[in-house]
């Protein structure tokens, strides 16, 4: 099995067509795709997490 993709956030933010203040916004409501923390501070978003995030966007606007 491959290892799971890491996005940068920007990556993230030009895949969700967001802005990174909206993007806070919303995870602070507990909305946003799960984030992981590395040493150095900078943020990564698992592919598969993000995918599952879509997923459940997908089924609340049904």
């Amino acid at each position: 099995m491959a290892r799971d993709q890491k996005l940068k956030l920007r990556e993230v933010l030009e895949e969700i067509d967001m802005s990174r203040a909206a993007f806070y916004r919303m995870r602070a409501r507990g909305q946003a795709p799960r984030l992981q923390k590395l040493p150095n501070g900078q943020l990564r978003v698992r592919r598969s997490d993000l995918d599952a995030w879509w997923a459940r966007c997908e089924e609340n606007a049904a």
